[in-house]
């Protein structure tokens, strides 16, 4: 199980993280062509485009993963359906997005602002939901290579465009935009000849609305769900923005979150391998390889956060060659470290997903994303820009334990996980590496060694179980 677990996981997580590996010792070579208001342009375009994120697909990947598994034989027929479905929502959800970002790109961005919106919306109107079927097929299958060599190409790809748009262009917020229209296209291109001719997943615009209707009423309730991602990785810019934060802070905070989002992207990867796992034990009924599987990931991620936590310091001296922005380290420890919430909050919600009990999800993740809104409300004003770090960890400590407390949650949850005692460790690491950051090399190298040691050991324990 470990070693199937590590190589989905490294397959999944590695190759984008090949991109964004690229992309952090790319920060030297564009840093220096970019100013806070590049980086709090596009903060506010990425933090308000995901707000309609969760509306992108109605929530109807929970229908995709269920069919795949509950009906074997049928589950292309729906697809299909579900398919041609999304393509027609595809054009009010772009419509809407739009209205949007003509509304929050700051009027500062002069002429650019049609320019900026169309580079996010065309891809949308183009291809629709075809890059999600297509990563689906190849994921709920376990077969992650697929997934993998485009991650690579275009995350390469990605960072290429970035470093010719922004160090030899000069173009600063726009170079992001060029970047990514151009990726997601090609991106969406390679998915979209897979899903209708190799693998003949062709859209049906004459589905049947009866089954739509019935898909809906399973995927609409996780739509609070799905936002409350958004609420979570992204308000606390648009909180700052409505707050009437200087653009120049905003610009630290989204650099400092950046090394969140990077850890968070190879937790979503990791998610890939072990979603699919953990199906399979559900429908096996063996509570105990699917304690393993959370074990495991909790383990992996705690080590990886906290290592580079304690490093961080010496990251940002490498990495970072604007003075004003090296400094900012400390919130990036705290960013890493809240997505250790992830495995205690998988162990619930994927069971609530697999029995279909959708609706009693909005009592974890919605409430956490309101948790967040309202202590940034109060908090940033008293505290500044830096309490949303803060606040956001807090929200998202709520997201991955308070499902075990929650009655009408946990009887549908009967694995035993242990949520007091991991909650325990993450607090007590986060704390430790906070301190730790500023020691001196030597008491870094001991801990370092230190934890490798502790994982290893726990995770072989884990494996021979």
């Amino acid at each position: 199980m470990l070693k199937k677990l590590l190589s989905h996981s490294l397959i999944y997580g590695l190759s984008p993280q090949i991109g964004t590996v690229a992309g952090v010792f790319a920060l030297p070579l564009i840093t220096q062509y970019l100013t806070a208001f590049d980086y709090g342009v596009w903060g506010i375009i990425t933090a308000y485009s995901g707000g309609l994120q969760a509306l992108a697909t109605l929530g109807l990947s929970v229908v995709l993963h269920n069919t795949f598994f509950k009906m074997p034989k049928q589950y292309k027929w729906m697809w299909r359906q579900i398919y041609g479905f999304l393509i027609l929502w595809s054009i009010p959800y772009a419509l809407l997005l739009c209205v949007l970002l003509y509304w929050v790109v700051p009027s500062d961005v002069g002429g650019n602002k049609f320019l900026l919106i169309g580079l996010v919306i065309l891809p949308i109107v183009l291809f629709g939901p075809t890059s999600i079927l297509g990563p689906f097929y190849y994921q709920l299958n376990q077969k992650p290579l697929p997934i993998a060599v485009r991650n690579i190409v275009f995350g390469l790809l990605t960072v290429g465009l970035q470093i010719y748009t922004i160090s030899h262009l000069r173009l600063g917020y726009m170079g992001w935009a060029w970047s990514g229209f151009i990726v997601n296209v090609l991106l969406n291109f390679s998915y979209w000849y897979i899903v209708n001719f190799k693998l003949g997943y062709t859209p049906i615009f004459n589905f049947k609305w009866k089954s739509i209707r019935q898909a809906l009423k399973i995927s609409l309730p996780t739509i609070p769900h799905y936002y409350a991602y958004y609420i979570l990785e992204s308000s606390d810019k648009v909180m700052m923005e409505r707050l009437k934060v200087p653009i120049a802070q905003l610009g630290e905070y989204n650099l400092a979150s950046r090394f969140g989002n990077y850890f968070s992207a190879f937790v979503n990867a990791a998610n890939k391998a072990i979603g699919p796992m953990m199906l399979k034990t559900y429908q096996e009924k063996n509570d105990e390889a699917t304690k393993n599987i959370v074990f495991m990931f909790q383990i992996i991620l705690l080590y990886l956060s906290f290592s580079y936590s304690i490093w961080s310091k010496e990251v940002f001296s490498i990495l970072i060659k604007n003075d004003a922005l090296k400094t900012i380290y400390p919130l990036s420890i705290i960013m890493v470290m809240a997505y250790n919430y992830r495995p205690m909050y998988i162990g619930v919600s994927n069971k609530l997903f697999y029995v279909e009990k959708t609706n009693l999800l909005w009592q974890i993740s919605f409430v956490a994303g309101v948790l967040n809104v309202l202590l940034n409300l109060i908090c940033i004003p008293i505290w500044g820009f830096e309490a949303a770090a803060y606040t956001t960890f807090a929200s998202l400590m709520y997201m991955g334990y308070a499902g075990f407390f929650i009655k009408k949650i946990n009887i549908h949850t009967s694995t035993k996980l242990y949520p007091a005692f991991w909650f325990c460790i993450t607090i007590l690491l986060t704390f430790v590496a906070y301190q730790a950051v500023e020691m001196n090399l030597t008491v870094k190298i001991i801990l370092s060694i230190f934890t490798t040691l502790t994982a290893v050991v726990s995770l072989q324990f884990l494996n021979r179980k």
